[in-house]
Parts: structure tokens; C-alpha cells; sequence
């Protein structure tokens, strides 16, 4: 049974540590607005331009002229996966949730003959990662967003997917990002983003579809749209997965402050019972040496 004395520190410790957790729900808090505030603010733009894409890539669909980004490479043997994590833990399944769907990706591709690189953002991932799946890492990012998610920052990324497929390094990628639905809710999502996925005849066709002129053609502007939206994709998963980053540690760190009040309580009532029962054998031995004399 522990001593007064061990209970006590024990309380001190437990209270300090609520202390660091309760900043730590709050901070994210105020993050969280500002991040959340910019994801919603990127997803129209994002959409917007995947859907003129579409329409515009369903049009060149099997053309000779179509951009490599569009057509690829005619082979979908080498797979780059890019998932986008965090540099810093403490923040619930947020991480871990990601590395599990990469996982379970590379498998997947493993079993059916591909070969996989792994370009990872933020560095939980690649720690993660590294255990199981170290040879087919590449260097990838970390330190992202630190002041905040920058386009200068996703462009950079872009960049990099970008010379890389140009240089024949891969085929086919694909980005893995929490996807941002609340404060306690994120969704793991899987976006290709290389060759740009055109959407299915019947989906192209069903509904009302905007009709688009293009001067020049629609080939030179693919050509220049392409990398664009390819750095946009990358901005909104970036912004995307700050936002839950900070919506799941402030989740973490609310139910962290929680159960330290809870162990708090129960270690007080352990505290005052051992307490009342040293008092009580100690009246017992005065008394009885009392009656002794």
C-alpha cells in the first residue's frame, strides 16, 4: 500500500500533468478555428477546379494530344503514395488512422504485382512508417505549416510529385489526408492525383453540365491547368489534415484533462481513507497504552 507521502506526490504529479493538458485543449482550440476556417475556405476552389478538369479531361479522354498528367504513362506498375501526417503527436488517432490506410494501400498494390514508393509528409508518418516499410520510403517533409499552411509550401510539394513523374520515377499517385468533418470527426481519404482521374461516361453525362469554350485548345490548357490543380489538390490535403490535426488533439486533450480530474478524485479518496486510518491506529495505541498503565 502506498504512504501518505507517495499518494501526495502522486496528486501533485496528476495535477500538473492537467495543467499541461488543459493549455494544450486550449491552444489547439484557438488553432483550430484558424485552420478550420482556411480548409472550408479552400474546399470551393479545389472542387470547382477538379469539376471544370473533369469535364474538360472527359472531352480528351484516348486523344493523342492528351498531357502526360492526364493520360499517364500507360502503366500503372510504379506507385507513389503520399500520406500527410503530422510532425507531433499527442492528438488521438489523428496519425496513426492515416498510417493504417497506407498500410493497408501498400498491400493492397504489393499483392497485385505493383511496386510502391512512399513519399511521406510529416514526421509521425514517417517514423511509422519506417518500421515496416523502410526501403520503399523516399525523402519526403517535415516542419510544413509551422506559421501556418502556405500554397508556397503545397506548390513546393507539388513540385517535387511533379519532377518525379516527369522523370519516369513512378506512374500512378495517390495522397492519403484526414479529411477535415468536425472537431471530433475526421475521414481518411484517398485522392489520386496522377493521372488526373476522369470521371466515368454516365457521371460525365448525368446531370446538368456546364458548357465551356477554351481558347487555345483544350490541350494547351490542360497542359498548364494540370500542374496547377495538382499543387491546389496538395494545398487543400495540407489544410485538410491541419485542421483535423488540431480538432483531434483538442479532442485528445479535452478527454486527457478529463480523466486527470477523475484519477485526481479517486487518488484524493485513497489519500483521506489511508490518512483516516493512520489517525484511527494511532488513537488505538494511545489508548491502549493508557489502559496499559
Amino acid at each position: 500500500m502506498p504512504s501518505l507521502k507517495d499518494l501526495r506526490l502522486r496528486i501533485a504529479s496528476v495535477k500538473s500533468t492537467r495543467k499541461i493538458t488543459s493549455a494544450m485543449k486550449m491552444v489547439a482550440a484557438s488553432k483550430l478555428r484558424r485552420a478550420q476556417t482556411a480548409a472550408e475556405a479552400a474546399r470551393p476552389f479545389a472542387e470547382r477546379m477538379e469539376r471544370m478538369l473533369g469535364t474538360l479531361a472527359a472531352g480528351m479522354a484516348g486523344q493523342a494530344g492528351a498531357p502526360a498528367m492526364l493520360a499517364g504513362n500507360g502503366s500503372d506498375a510504379v506507385q507513389l503514395v503520399v500520406p500527410v501526417t503530422a510532425d507531433r503527436g499527442l492528438c488521438g488517432g489523428f496519425n496513426s488512422s492515416v498510417v493504417r490506410s497506407t498500410r493497408h494501400l501498400v498491400a493492397e498494390l504489393q499483392a497485385q504485382g505493383k511496386r510502391v514508393l512512399i513519399l511521406p509528409i510529416g514526421r509521425k508518418g514517417r517514423e511509422a512508417l519506417k518500421r515496416e516499410f523502410a526501403p520503399l520510403l523516399i525523402e519526403g517533409f517535415e516542419g510544413l505549416g509551422r506559421k501556418g499552411i502556405s500554397f508556397a509550401e503545397a506548390d513546393q510539394v507539388a513540385t517535387r510529385i511533379a519532377e518525379m513523374f516527369a522523370k519516369g520515377e513512378f506512374d500512378v499517385c495517390t495522397v492519403i489526408y484526414n479529411r477535415f468533418l468536425s472537431a471530433i470527426s475526421q475521414q481518411v481519404t484517398r485522392q489520386q492525383l496522377i493521372p488526373f482521374p476522369v470521371p466515368a461516361q454516365e457521371e460525365a453525362s448525368s446531370g446538368p453540365r456546364a458548357v465551356y469554350e477554351f481558347e487555345p485548345g483544350e490541350s494547351e490548357i490542360l497542359a498548364a491547368i494540370l500542374p496547377r490543380n495538382l499543387a491546389t489538390q496538395v494545398f487543400r490535403s495540407l489544410l485538410e489534415s491541419q485542421a483535423s490535426e488540431q480538432g483531434a488533439r483538442m479532442t485528445a486533450m479535452d478527454n486527457a484533462t478529463r480523466n486527470a480530474g477523475d484519477m485526481i478524485n479517486a487518488l484524493a479518496i485513497k489519500y483521506n481513507r489511508s490518512r483516516q486510518a493512520q489517525i484511527t491506529k494511532e488513537l488505538i495505541e494511545i489508548i491502549s497504552g493508557a489502559e496499559a498503565l
